[in-house]
């Protein structure tokens, strides 16, 4: 099985970014934005909180955590792409007055120090990572005892299953026809090659409480199109 090559996926966002936030609305019907605020549900981030956004992309939603964490708090949004961060930038410009801060940096290793946030989103990034349970050691190291982090990503459903159908389907005959209309197939074309080597909810359990996670649990959403990884650290 190919490894991920991270020279490669920082290339494709910077090559989709222009086009990534109008895509996700598109392809999901805008329901990526409901699943990224069930994330904060799990989060449930508070004024004067150090929060971080792994693989932040965009901003979409380092913006909402930062508008949560006022007064006294903050938010870093880390992507290893620059234009992706270059449009979070300009986003974030038209808000000064929320507490973000932005970072170009590698997910796996960012040099923050240990118990640096009091929690942590990682959205659509995990299963791009060179080494998903890395990933997680790097998560569970930044941060602090209790802090709760959210990991929100396309779901690996059993193969033989509906979902799972369901899953080929949406990806061959909805993602890739209209990335190719847009002229973007082969970075959507890459999704499902990367969903083959992504891990399974129940391995992404345990693969966070070898992290040393004290609690993990990985939930379906969007009839087991996509997964979210609850954690405390």
């Amino acid at each position: 099985m190919a490894t991920v090559d991270p020279r490669q996926i920082s290339d494709l966002f910077d090559t989709i970014a222009p086009r990534y936030d109008q895509l996700n609305d598109l392809l999901s019907l805008g329901l990526h934005r409901l699943w990224k605020r069930q994330t904060l549900l799990w989060l449930r981030p508070r004024p004067g909180q150090r929060l971080l956004d792994l693989c932040c992309g965009t901003g979409d939603l380092a913006l909402l955590l930062a508008s949560r964490v006022r007064p006294g708090g903050l938010v870093l949004g880390l992507d290893a792409a620059a234009a992706p961060l270059a449009i979070a930038r300009r986003r974030a410009a038209r808000q000064p007055w929320l507490p973000l801060q932005w970072q170009q940096g590698d997910a796996l290793a960012t040099g923050l120090a240990d118990g640096w946030a009091d929690g942590a989103v990682m959205a659509y990034g995990l299963r791009n990572l060179a080494d998903p349970a890395a990933g997680l050691v790097e998560l569970r190291r930044l941060l602090r005892p209790g802090g709760r982090a959210a990991v929100l990503d396309f779901n690996r459903p059993d193969p033989a299953s509906a979902p799972a159908a369901f899953q080929r389907f949406y990806l061959r005959r909805l993602v890739v026809p209209t990335a190719r209309a847009v002229g973007l197939p082969e970075q959507y074309a890459w999704l499902e090659e990367s969903l083959a080597r992504f891990p399974t909810g129940p391995v992404q359990e345990q693969l966070a409480r070898a992290a040393g996670f004290a609690a993990a649990r990985h939930r379906s959403l969007a009839g087991g199109l996509m997964g979210m990884l609850e954690l405390v650290a």
